[in-house]
């Protein structure tokens, strides 16, 4: 696993604690602004490449620096899962434009943190239909300090325009491209507000950071997430697919209903040893001294690249 890879996808990657992170851009305890944050990583959108993998005709997939985006393409238009940052979009639409699309028609957000949706700042204004869990849109329009462990992030609140137009509660189609596209919402998981959107025709789903797939998972425990109810949506993801449905993750490779099984194994093992861990009174720090997940390495990364996400099970569990 490389450190370069995890570093471009910040919130999928934050569990590592800090590995590349410029300790100059977090000298103190504030959250960090938008500059802040480009500084500590390294991000550069100008050197930043759009990739696109096919998943089917009519459906493929964009990595680039923020959330994987996924782009169904017919006689209705374009129709994206998450849409990274509006420095990234001349590049996002000059990919989709090589797939056949003109323009964004509708966007739906998978959560609202600011790597998968803060293209909506570029694209809303353009009239693109944007669509979301009513808790994400509430993330977007009032603002949050994302606890990131190594550090803090304060996305600001969007402009009525960058925000969702329409919202829902426990799911939703949208029929669009000749698809009865199916979102979903099934518990508090990685956020409060995600969503799972699922392409019966392809037989895909995107589960935006609810799964991630470059190594373990960033629960925001502040707002809203859930381990607990992670596992849960995971596991009823897993309850409507099949072993040949395509899964795409927040971050990192096209994946299938035996990968997300194993990163649910993994969720549960680590979630059960830190409530054992709690319940005999042992302190965060003497928790993840323990490493609880170090025979996962070999699939999620060194016990180092854990830590975060043991941080934040254990704020899981506590919260309760």
């Amino acid at each position: 696993m490389k450190t370069s890879k995890l570093l471009l996808n910040l919130l999928a990657g934050m569990s590592l604690l800090g590995l590349g992170w410029s300790a100059a851009a977090h000298e103190h305890g504030d959250a960090l602004n938008q500059e802040q944050l480009l500084a500590g990583f390294g991000w550069d959108f100008e050197s930043a490449e759009i990739t696109t993998e096919k998943v089917a005709d009519g459906l493929h997939v964009l990595f680039g620096l923020g959330g994987n985006i996924a782009v169904s393409t017919g006689e209705d238009g374009v129709l994206i899962v998450d849409d990274q940052f509006p420095q990234m979009m001349d590049k996002i639409k000059a990919a989709i434009a090589t797939l056949g699309g003109d323009g964004v028609n509708f966007v739906i957000n998978t959560h609202g943190h600011f790597d998968h949706a803060e293209g909506n700042l570029a694209l809303g204004p353009e009239g693109a239909m944007i669509v979301s869990h009513d808790n994400a849109r509430s993330l977007m329009a009032n603002g949050a300090v994302v606890n990131m462990v190594m550090a803090k992030y304060q996305q600001p609140p969007y402009p009525a325009d960058a925000l969702p137009v329409v919202t829902y509660d426990g799911g939703m189609h949208i029929h669009f491209n000749g698809e009865s596209i199916a979102l979903r919402h099934f518990s508090e998981a990685h956020t409060n507000g995600d969503t799972a959107v699922f392409f019966p025709r392809h037989n895909a789903v995107h589960l935006g950071d609810v799964f991630n797939n470059t190594g373990y998972p960033f629960v925001d425990v502040d707002g809203g997430g859930d381990i607990d109810g992670m596992i849960d949506f995971c596991e009823q993801v897993l309850a409507l697919i099949d072993d040949q449905t395509v899964v795409i993750p927040g971050h990192g490779p096209l994946a299938d209903a035996a990968t997300l099984s194993r990163y649910v194994d993994m969720l549960k093992t680590v979630r059960d040893r830190v409530a054992d861990m709690i319940a005999q009174g042992m302190s965060l720090e003497a928790v993840e001294a323990a490493a609880p997940a170090a025979d996962f390495e070999d699939e999620f990364g060194p016990v180092s690249a854990s830590l975060g996400f043991v941080n934040r099970v254990y704020a899981s569990l506590q919260k309760d």
